[in-house]
């Protein structure tokens, strides 16, 4: 059904207004435009494996020691469990790792083998990449970078983009930090407490390491807390000895939150989950007048002695660090431990000022782009090229208005789209005016002419518009962030060309046929 000049009109003005309602809004741009971080990260998704079996090395060890069974020792094997098991332990051992069909059970000797299923690794490996992604989207999201991109790439690469981002060194420590919360006692009683250094350089850990390999347990390790003179900014490492096995571990805090002290010293305040609380309650009620070592990332943060048993779920982190670390440690905490650790492959910082120069040359390469269609419609088309070029301006203002709409961040790439989508612009007013231009020649009234130009025309422009479509929706499916810009700007730019070609000129044709009986038509 044709609809008529009036609801035409009405359909022009509304989107006009609609246009500069959302163009009050300033623009999002993207990373090549206001400048920020690019990233390329590899999640190194085998050690999210090696993870899964220590925890059930722990879990294990702990359903043993419940349930009386005797090992004379506990191992990983890269992604097995050896376990040497005394003939009058076996029944016992066969009845606690009934409790993990993930593992494939045989004998080798005295030993008892469990081996990580195939199938449960490689669901590890591909879910450990997954995993990264909403832990870093999270952070980055509690960071308050605005339309940031997170996607991955590959098996176990993540692409992120942060525009706008003023300190890349706190963003990336924020992204790539681990954030393993484990709760371990220390131990204050082995004879080799006496032998270690109270304190060390900061560049001597290994060494320290080294001089004591062979005399560590096989269920302690040594861990170091990080000392900052606060006069002179020097920093010192202090080492402890701790068991191995984590009492707790971050999984079950809900939240963290950054306090300030009365000295003016910042603080993490953890509340544990309900299970959390349960657990943190048992273990310091079982373990009084003992040191508990906060760790995070095999660093220690604090060793506070437990006076007595703590209910409530509350604990808090303190250290030596500032409001701005404590802050990022908090969202570290609130968004969860990665599952594997992450490495940076490519760190590219786009600077404002580059950014700034790119604005400046897609603005300047647009206006020659759209000044030259001017002036070459209007010399060709005369008066009908100023009204295609006034249809031109439409255009441009409907898909600016429509990016805003949809919160689009504006990219190079899509600067490109804009520029291209000027051209279909002119290429569709090319067709109607020849055609219109036929049919003139051919003796038809000047109305007759204007109508039959159109209809002719428009399969011809309908089905150049569709094609680019579809290959638009295509690069916009399968390409990556600034393929993306480019295609939803090239989207919008085909619908709305579409409009503005076949109904708002052929309106103004309308209105002029409508009140004036034309015998000219300057084209």
């Amino acid at each position: 059904m044709k609809l008529s000049i009036a609801w035409r009109l009405g359909l022009i003005i509304l989107f006009s207004a609609i246009s500069v309602v959302a163009l009050l809004e300033p623009m999002t741009l993207g990373l090549d435009l206001q400048g920020g971080m690019h990233l390329i990260m590899e999640v190194e998704s085998e050690k999210a494996v090696e993870n899964t079996v220590d925890r059930a090395i722990l879990e294990i060890k702990a359903s043993l020691e419940k349930d009386k069974v005797v090992v004379s020792s506990i191992e990983r094997r890269q992604y097995a469990i050896v376990l040497v098991t005394p003939a009058t332990s076996e029944d016992g051992v066969k009845k606690v790792l009934k409790e993990y069909p993930n593992f494939s059970m045989t004998k080798e000797g005295e030993n008892t083998i469990l081996s990580l299923r195939e199938s449960e690794r490689k669901q590890i490996l591909e879910l450990s990449t997954s995993q990264a992604l909403e832990t870093i989207r999270n952070r980055i999201d509690q960071f308050g970078v605005t339309e940031p991109l997170i996607q991955k790439q590959g098996d176990n690469q993540i692409v992120v983009q942060l525009p706008g981002v003023k300190d890349p060194k706190r963003a990336i420590e924020l992204i790539g930090r681990t954030a393993l919360l484990e709760f371990k006692l220390v131990d204050e009683e082995s004879p080799i407490v006496r032998l270690l250094p109270p304190i060390i350089q900061a560049d001597a850990e290994e060494n320290t390491l080294k001089n004591f390999s062979g005399q560590v347990p096989q269920d302690r390790e040594i861990l170091f807390e990080r000392i900052v003179d606060k006069e002179t900014g020097e920093v010192t490492k202090k080492p402890y000895l701790l068991f191995k096995q984590a009492l707790l571990r971050g999984d079950v805090v809900s939240d963290a939150r950054v306090q300030i002290g009365d000295f003016n010293e910042p603080s993490v305040s953890l509340t544990f989950d309900s299970v959390g609380a349960k657990v943190f309650e048992k273990v310091t009620g079982e373990n009084l007048e003992k040191r508990l070592a906060i760790v995070l990332d095999h660093t220690v943060y604090s060793t506070p002695t437990i006076q007595s048993k703590i209910s409530g779920g509350r604990a808090q982190i303190t250290g030596s660090f500032t409001s701005s670390e404590a802050s990022d440690l908090s969202i570290a905490l609130r968004a969860g431990a990665l599952p594997a650790p992450v490495h940076i492959l490519q760190n590219v910082t786009v600077g404002p000022s580059l950014g700034q120069d790119s604005i400046e040359k897609g603005i300047k390469t647009s206006i020659v782009g759209l000044m030259l269609v001017v002036i070459y419609m209007i010399f060709y088309y005369r008066l009908c090229g100023l009204l295609a070029n006034m249809m031109l301006c439409l255009n441009l203002f409907y898909l600016m208005g429509a990016l805003a709409i949809l919160n689009a961040t504006l990219t190079l790439p899509g600067i490109a789209a804009i520029v291209l989508t000027v051209g279909m612009a002119v290429d569709t007013n090319v067709l109607i005016y020849e055609r219109v231009r036929n049919e003139i020649k051919k003796g038809r009234p000047i109305r007759l002419a204007i109508d039959a130009g159109y209809e002719k025309a428009f399969s011809s422009i309908f089905d150049s518009h569709i094609t680019t479509l579809i290959t638009a929706i295509a690069l916009f499916l399968f390409g990556t962030g600034p393929i993306k810009g480019f295609a939803v700007s090239l989207s919008l730019g085909v619908i709305i060309n579409l409009f503005t070609a076949l109904v708002g000129t052929k309106v103004v044709f309308d209105i002029i046929n409508r009140n004036w009986r034309l015998e000219r038509l300057s084209i």
